[in-house]
């Protein structure tokens, strides 16, 4: 049966440390790697931008002896110049696998349930497990371990918190997500939620921070400034946290709102580590989906 990446709980415990010790494995022995994608095609459909999502996986892909095709959302235009069956049919064809980078969640479900290779989700309104991949990596390599570690998420409960907490309670972490009142998770999503960002921080080992405003939400800006000024990464808050806490955003970063730029060039800060365990994270993930 095809295997599909659409969100983080489509993978097993087992499955996310596996995937793991492949991408470490990738990451310091890489003359060991081969081209186990050799002949392999990944195809990439991004409705939205992307510098990260788009290199780390045309890197991987190379890097693991393939290739890759890229296409804007324009130039597909997902679900209106024909239906979602009819490009996952034929494009499942030219490609061995796809990679999705979507407004709706829903476009990439859509795709996947007609494709007859794998679809991974690069990025939907609801997900990004392959951002969750590369955090839980970037935080074992720092701890060297995942269970009993604390993140605190403070911002919006966004796609990439939401497939943060799911991934933490499969490998024995927890999150806590600092937002601001009606800004949090939907109910079922395993993480407590508070409004107190220097409460969330007390216990945390690292403390994560993303934009304020998505892509798509560029009329709520002026709100969200407003709403989420309490909520900015900065040295206090770093000062009520445990000194072996670090720091983590998924890039790009909006300097000055959701974090200072002394805290993101500070040496608390893996950001930029973590930016490029995309690359390895997801070259164990296309070697997992099609080298079977």
């Amino acid at each position: 049966m095809t295997r599909h990446l659409l969100e983080i709980t489509d993978l097993t415990a087992h499955e996310i440390h596996r995937l793991l010790d492949d991408a470490d494995r990738i990451r310091l022995a890489p003359q060991n790697v081969g081209t186990p994608l050799a002949g392999r095609l990944l195809g990439l459909v991004f409705e939205k931008p992307s510098l990260r999502t788009r290199a780390s996986f045309e890197s991987a892909a190379v890097r693991l002896g393939g290739a890759s095709l890229f296409f804007s959302g324009g130039e597909v235009n997902l679900g209106v110049r024909e239906s979602y069956e009819d490009f996952a049919r034929v494009f499942s064809q030219y490609v061995d696998a796809m990679v999705l980078r979507v407004f709706s969640h829903e476009t990439v479900a859509a795709v996947a349930r007609a494709a007859t290779v794998p679809v991974i989700n690069g990025l939907s309104d609801l997900a990004h497990p392959c951002q969750a991949l590369a955090d839980l990596l970037t935080i074992r390599q720092e701890f060297g371990s995942l269970a009993g570690k604390t993140v605190a998420f403070i911002g919006d409960g966004n796609n990439v918190a939401r497939s943060l907490a799911f991934a933490c309670a499969l490998v024995g972490a927890k999150l806590i997500l600092a937002r601001p009142a009606g800004y949090g998770f939907a109910p079922g999503v395993p993480a407590r939620q508070t409004t107190d960002a220097r409460a969330a921080v007390r216990t945390a080992d690292v403390i994560y921070s993303d934009v304020w405003t998505s892509m798509g939400q560029e009329a709520e800006r002026v709100e969200r400034l407003r709403v989420f000024a309490p909520y900015q990464v900065n040295s206090d808050l770093l000062a009520a946290a445990p000194p072996h806490a670090l720091v983590m955003h998924c890039l790009p970063a909006h300097r000055g709102e959701e974090i200072t730029s002394d805290v993101l060039d500070g040496p608390r800060c893996v950001a930029v580590r973590q930016a490029g365990n995309r690359m390895y994270a997801q070259a164990a993930l296309l070697q997992w989906l099609l080298v079977k």
